[in-house]
């Protein structure tokens, strides 16, 4: 079969430069020629006597690896829709992502069998591992429309139970060639992707982008500082992201190595011509340890899996710190202030042109070919997620200074009424990081008799300090209004996360009203 045919223009890029290193892993170096031909047979494996899966929804857990990579665009050319599955996930967790999508084919690497293939069989669902699909001749592979379901990615479920995001071959596309246009992708750049497989941060920002470009994509099965720090400081990556909780990893292991190591490691880093920040908030005070270290100053976007990326600091230019820059070319973005439900148009803005301040909060709205079609299986989420003219309400809250977008953090987590006062959570979580003891902390909204809901923040400290409340809201008095001080503080080794790093706010909630030692009003 020739692969040109294949109509998506992801796989028949990877034709013209078949010669080229497309992927490093713990199994070896891979050329575009060999994921082209492993990805047929895995496609072929699963057709069977069909000439096209026809959309049907194909879940599989492999980690991070050439064979992931084989599997995703197997599924794809063999017209599925691909369902990446999380390694950190419980049976109970996975078993919802199957019967939610409702998937009628997984897979699994072999290090997965027993867990993918007892769900398989307790649910009648054909199996198939990795092992075998890679290992089948190559049949003719039907050609493709981009609009066809290409996706469902399963949000982090921070709030609720995880929603099935579906995304076409077009949003797809749309979202990689935006990154690919704003960060200048070449086929010369070599990216270390550490990152979860199963979220967009990884699967679209680092491997897909490079794949586009024909550049090459260095796959880690996890994250590991000591192997991060091994690669960063042999100077030959030109690309790297990571959550902000990975990058505080890296600092406290340069802290702890040798001053000749540290020299080393520095002057490594310091060749990359692009350092990526996101899926959480970064932390000011990360972010200039991180350029001492390094002499980077780290990129800072903002996305999420129903758009992909909408908005970022330049890859020229002032980055702010703090802000998450305009929007990415061909992205529409948007403040809708939720009080009045007028629309500023200091956000309808396309790249490049100017934008003016809007210092009311309002909620980011997106449009463009980059937005997702569908939650799986939920018309009324769906629809009730759109505004009436088709912009998608993310119920991310943020304000536009100085020409940027700072994000001010979502709408129900982040925005709360104390004593009849409106409280930013955020706002406060930015003065109480600056505090000398705090190595991180993170502000939530707590269940109390007296005030409705309590400033509550729960922190992590630095090694030999000790934190009291009344010595927080001491410190935090000429930085914060009095409704704005914190009325329980919790101190913890570690803060709940999700798989890319975000804090678990209802988990931090949940530990509040679970601890009887908790200071009282």
């Amino acid at each position: 079969m020739e692969s040109s045919r294949s109509g998506i223009p992801l796989i028949d890029r990877a034709e013209i430069v078949r010669h080229r290193t497309a992927l490093i892993s713990s199994e070896g170096t891979f050329t575009y020629s060999e994921l082209l031909d492993t990805s047929a047979r895995v496609s072929s494996a699963l057709l069977g006597c069909t000439k096209d899966l026809q959309g049907a929804r194909v879940a599989f857990l492999t980690p991070p690896s050439f064979e992931y990579v084989a599997t995703l665009w197997g599924v794809w050319r063999a017209g599925g829709i691909a369902i990446p599955l999380s390694l950190k996930d419980t049976r109970p967790e996975l078993e919802y992502v199957i019967t939610n999508s409702g998937a009628s084919i997984l897979i699994a690497h072999r290090d997965f069998e027993p867990i993918i293939k007892s769900i398989a069989k307790d649910h009648h669902i054909r199996f198939e591992s990795t092992t075998h699909l890679i290992n089948n001749d190559i049949k003719m592979l039907p050609r493709l429309d981009m609009n066809s379901k290409a996706t469902i990615l399963y949000t982090s479920g921070t709030t609720s139970k995880p929603k099935g995001v579906v995304a076409t071959h077009n949003n797809i596309e749309a979202q990689v060639t935006s990154l690919v246009k704003a960060w200048e992708w070449t086929k010369n750049d070599h990216i270390l992707n550490a990152l979860p497989l199963h979220h967009t941060h990884g699967i679209i920002n680092a491997l897909t982008c490079a794949l586009w470009v024909g550049a090459t994509c260095e796959i880690l099965p996890r994250f590991d500082a000591d192997q991060i720090w091994s690669r960063l400081s042999d100077g030959d990556l030109t690309l790297y992201m990571a959550v902000p909780t990975s990058y505080k990893a890296l600092i406290n292991k340069w802290n702890s190595a040798s001053s000749a190591k540290q020299k080393v490691m520095s002057k490594g880093s310091s060749k990359l011509r692009m350092m990526v920040s996101g899926s959480d908030k970064l932390e000011i005070p990360t972010l200039k340890e991180w350029h001492a270290i390094t002499g980077q100053i780290l990129l800072e976007r903002y996305g999420m899996t129903e758009i992909g990326m909408a908005l970022s600091n330049p890859l020229h230019g002032k980055r702010v710190p703090g802000c998450v820059g305009n929007s990415l070319p061909g992205v529409k973005v948007r403040i809708v202030k939720l009080d009045t439900e007028t629309i500023s148009d200091g956000g309808k803005h396309i790249h490049g042109e100017q934008i003016r301040d809007e210092t009311v909060p309002g909620e980011i709205q997106v449009n463009g070919p980059n937005v997702f079609k569908e939650y799986w299986g939920m018309p009324e989420t769906t629809a009730s997620s759109f505004t009436k003219d088709g912009w998608f309400c993310t119920g991310d809250m943020a304000i536009v200074e100085d020409g940027q977008y700072r994000i001010l953090g979502r709408a129900s987590q982040d925005f709360m009424i104390s004593g009849g006062e409106n409280v930013n959570l955020k706002e406060i979580e930015e003065i109480l990081s600056t505090h000398p003891d705090i190595k991180e902390c993170t502000v939530v909204a707590v269940p109390d008799k007296y005030w409705g809901k309590a400033v509550s923040t729960a922190v992590t400290l630095r090694k030999g300090t000790r934190l009291t409340r009344d010595g927080l809201r001491d410190w935090a008095r000429d930085k914060l209004a009095n409704h704005k001080l914190p009325q329980k503080i919790l101190v913890q080794d570690s803060l709940p996360r999700t798989a890319v790093g975000k804090v678990m706010k209802p988990e931090i909630v949940k530990l509040f009203l679970e601890k009887d030692n908790v200071t009282q009003n």
